[in-house]
């Protein structure tokens, strides 16, 4: 209640596009003063005179709504004008943020968006906190939280793929899905409590295989769909880490630059030239996949590599994937043995470099301990294989799932973290209606599944778990 009055009170703007040279910027207001701040500070074309004093300003209310209006910004102290705009005022509650708002198209520019916003403050707005637009969004009721989280991820997305997820969430999909399965909470709630209030009628209200029958599938088999298309899912969302590990000078440095295609990565014939941690984003079928090359793994004396090598080992400990290397020319070694005990932990792919060095039938002994450990057979200096390694990468990324995602829910770990809480309790409350278990007791568990679930589309989150969501977007969001 105290965001929600100190929102309504205060009237915020930013600059909501990058900050740089370029064709157009925009400065965004959005509050109830917002009309009188622009209507002090701009003046349309129509209504410019020949002198600063002879000015009369028009009612800015009086435009008409979402509709673009040329003019100019001008200094109200020295009565210069800043730029040439083009503003658009648009009335609550048809808005992004369900106030009134008014968005100031300038030329962008550092010193122009700069100027405007500081005019803009100076008339009584206040600088916007990161994602507090879309804060106001979710406060006033115009999006839930899935719905204002799909937001960041659009930004963020770097694939198509990984676009298409935020988009089917922004329209509400996972909201939809979750307030299903809460009105069918509610419904067996309703009949926990009715059992409560009327013992003598139990066995009228409650039907126990139908209250578990409707819970396993209504409920249950829900949410377990939900948590396994995150798990099968959430790299095309959140992108792979993965890491290419292996002893110097087995071609881990080609790889990378023949993966990201260019020279990112200094190759050279001696051991070792790689001294620190090197990550680059590509696109995989759709995945976007956040790739490190890394010193080698080995014994040194040398202070600059022993940092690299211990740096190479945290990068393993939180990737998702581990390519470890090998060379074809020459036979296992100690250190190959060494690292593959390092990783087998791991999800792991064996990639075997240098096969243009080898025959045609090569193929490298690897101790029968190892297991049927995916691999494949490259030559990173002549690219062969890669398109091999590539859909091996895809295949154990998303294992048997399908790429195409559309009308696909994908939660993220947020809601997977309180989906599968939900999923424990619900469990739980089947088998105590299934034991008889007091009804007091199982409406208790049915009330937490559904102030679990409420968490996910804000109805109830708690404040500290909001700020932290908002405080991932960037000002003028």
């Amino acid at each position: 209640i105290r965001i929600v009055k100190k929102m309504e009170s205060d009237t915020i703007a930013a600059i909501a596009t990058p900050i740089g040279s370029g064709g157009i910027g925009i400065i965004k207001i959005s509050g109830k003063n917002a009309f009188s701040i622009a209507r002090s500070i701009f003046q349309r074309s129509c209504d410019f005179p020949d002198k600063l004093q002879d000015r009369k300003l028009p009612l800015f209310s009086s435009l008409r709504s979402h509709r673009l209006y040329h003019g100019h910004i001008l200094n109200t102290e020295n009565g210069k004008v800043l730029d040439e705009v083009l503003v658009s005022k648009m009335d609550a509650p048809r808005t992004y943020t369900r106030e009134d708002v008014v968005e100031i198209n300038t030329h962008s520019g550092h010193v122009v968006l700069g100027s405007i916003l500081d005019l803009v403050l100076k008339s009584g707005a206040r600088l916007a906190e990161p994602g507090e637009f879309t804060k106001r969004a979710y406060l006033n009721g115009r999006v839930d939280l899935t719905q204002a989280e799909a937001v960041i991820d659009i930004i963020n997305s770097r694939t198509e793929k990984s676009l298409e997820i935020a988009t089917s969430q922004i329209k509400g999909g996972l909201k939809s899905t979750i307030e299903s399965i809460r009105s069918t909470l509610l419904d067996i709630l309703t009949d926990a409590e009715a059992a409560i209030d009327f013992p003598e009628d139990v066995g009228e209200i409650i039907h126990t295989e139908e209250s578990i029958e409707v819970l396993e599938i209504g409920v249950i088999d829900v949410l377990k769909k939900l948590i396994d298309q995150y798990e099968n899912a959430r790299y095309l969302r959140d992108g792979l880490k993965m890491v290419v590990i292996g002893r110097p000078n087995v071609g881990k440095s080609s790889l990378m630059n023949r993966l990201i295609q260019e020279d990112r990565v200094i190759v050279t014939s001696i051991p070792g030239t790689t001294r620190d941690l090197i990550e680059e984003t590509l696109n995989i079928h759709g995945i976007p996949v956040v790739i490190a090359d890394t010193a080698g793994l080995h014994d040194t004396d040398d202070p600059v590599e022993v940092i690299g090598i211990e740096k190479t080992q945290e990068y393993i400990n939180g990737s998702d994937l581990i390519l470890f290397m090998m060379d074809a020319s020459d036979p296992l070694t100690g250190e190959d043995i060494k690292i593959y005990e390092t990783v087998k932990h791991k999800r792991l792919i064996m990639v075997i470099n240098k096969v243009d060095l080898v025959e045609e039938d090569f193929k490298l002994a690897i101790p029968e301990l190892w297991g049927k450990v995916p691999s494949v057979n490259i030559s990173a200096l002549y690219g062969r294989g890669l398109s091999r390694l590539k859909d091996l990468i895809a295949k154990l990324a998303t294992g048997e799932y399908r790429l195409e995602v559309r009308n696909r829910i994908v939660p993220n770990l947020r809601h997977k973290n309180a989906l599968e809480k939900s999923l424990q309790i619900a469990i739980s409350a089947a088998k105590e209606i299934r034991r008889e278990t007091p009804f007091e007791l199982i409406a208790i568990d049915i009330k937490e599944v559904i102030d679990r679930l409420g968490e996910i589309i804000g109805v109830s989150a708690r404040e500290d778990v909001i700020d932290q969501i908002f405080s991932r977007f960037c000002i003028g969001k």
